[in-house]
């Protein structure tokens, strides 16, 4: 007899759960479009809490986190997002810039920065691949993110993570992710002179400087 009852009461209990989780969502989403990010983090945070399943929450956790330059935390919640939603692109797309923030951290270890600087250029690789019709957002910052990691590479001074021969392939990489974007778009200043800039860095490393 009471089973029913039960099932009632824990029906009820669902619903106001889930209205408490879509009201933090909304307040939130509210906030981070007011560019309030440090609320927003509050409320999704919340929302995120009474479902970790969300992946639209989880996508706005980690936004608000990257304009808050917590990219830690925004990578932490965009690997929760892509665990719900593993074919989402943007999500790859602000992983990758939050991993090329956090290789900046000199007080990271090498093979820390190392894995950052590797791990945005395997995420712009994954987003392009996911949206193909906005590729040249994916170039563009891959042709950026491989030039950092070619620079990275070719330091002397880390012994534990300089590799010439990869630092130069990624050089390539670089000038080769550019070089569509500016085929595609000509008339783009901007990647004609990031395409300068590998170009030379290129010639610096095999001697043709």
């Amino acid at each position: 007899m009471r089973l029913p009852v039960i099932l009632f009461v824990l029906a009820i209990t669902s619903v106001k759960v889930s209205s408490a989780q879509n009201a933090y969502v909304k307040l939130g989403q509210q906030a981070l479009m007011e560019g309030d990010f440090k609320v927003a983090i509050q409320r999704l945070e919340r929302a995120c809490v009474i479902d970790s399943t969300n992946a639209d929450a989880l996508w706005m956790l980690g936004y608000s986190y990257y304009h808050s330059a917590n990219y830690k935390k925004s990578i932490t919640a965009y690997n929760r997002a892509l665990s719900v939603k593993p074919t989402d692109a943007t999500s790859y797309y602000y992983r990758a810039r939050a991993k090329s923030y956090m290789a900046k951290d000199n007080t990271l270890s090498a093979q820390e920065r190392d894995k950052y600087l590797y791990g945005a250029i395997v995420d712009f690789t994954k987003g392009v691949t996911l949206e193909p019709t906005d590729k040249n957002k994916y170039y563009q910052n891959r042709g950026i993110a491989y030039r950092e990691y070619g620079v990275f590479k070719l330091d002397q001074t880390s012994r534990t993570t300089y590799d010439k021969i990869r630092g130069i392939n990624a050089l390539k990489a670089s000038i080769d992710d550019l070089e569509k974007v500016l085929t595609d778009s000509p008339g783009r200043t901007d990647i004609a002179s990031l395409l300068d800039i590998s170009k030379e860095k290129l010639a610096t490393v095999v001697g043709h400087h």
